[in-house]
């Protein structure tokens, strides 16, 4: 029997549709499945700021976990499988709540039904002197509370619901001793790795960072 060209000639084509239709939908799941992994259970951020130093460093490139706290119906700030409540000492990257488009990054210094205060910069919660061994101060003044919030403040009492942040920074932080209470609900989760870091003033990877875990 002859070959039939035309015969030949659509064999060599079939598998190359195939093969283009594979690709295809490879592509499409592998988006799916970034889309799902961001949306639920870990996002990206990059640190634009010092006011975690020297937990967090400006240029710093961080994994949050996003699943830690719940599973929120996307694109709302409704948990719809609650799993479990940010705790004191967790660092959270959360919507800033004068301005929900831009995120920002603290460490929960006290949570619902706890009574915060700062005196001469030391953090007390509940009565008790809270030692944090991240926290840093670069500024040796201390100001009187008629002049501003930062050294000294309080009591207050942490309404249900929300949370009092601070950056470990503790000098140089806008937190919520300036503009208030976390909602528990703004929260997008829980920062857990640093992946890449990069110090653009000396053009330089800090590799000693990469992969450092974040407490």
């Amino acid at each position: 029997m002859k070959n039939d060209p035309q015969m030949a000639a659509a064999a060599q084509i079939k598998p190359s549709k195939g093969k283009v239709r594979e690709n295809v939908e490879a592509l499409v799941i592998a988006i799916i499945l970034a889309l799902f992994i961001r949306t639920f259970v870990v996002q990206a951020f990059k640190i634009p700021s010092g006011s975690m130093q020297n937990t967090l460093l400006i240029g710093d490139y961080i994994l949050v976990n996003k699943f830690i706290y719940g599973v929120k119906m996307p694109f709302t700030d409704v948990t719809i499988i609650p799993i479990k409540q940010p705790k004191r000492g967790d660092i959270i990257v959360f919507k800033y709540p004068e301005d929900p488009s831009k995120d920002f990054i603290k460490r929960v210094v006290g949570v619902g039904g706890d009574t915060v205060r700062v005196e001469n910069k030391n953090v007390y919660v509940n009565g008790a002197l809270q030692e944090n061994p991240h926290a840093i101060h670069v500024d040796p003044r201390i100001y009187p509370r008629e002049f501003q919030p930062r050294d000294n403040f309080g009591p207050v009492t942490v309404p249900e619901g929300k949370l009092f942040v601070m950056g470990d920074n503790r000098d140089e932080s806008n937190d919520s001793r300036f503009w208030g209470f976390v909602d528990v609900s703004a929260v997008r989760g829980k920062a857990f790795m640093i992946y890449w870091s990069w110090d653009k003033d000396d053009f330089d990877v800090r590799w000693r960072r990469l992969g450092d875990l974040i407490n």
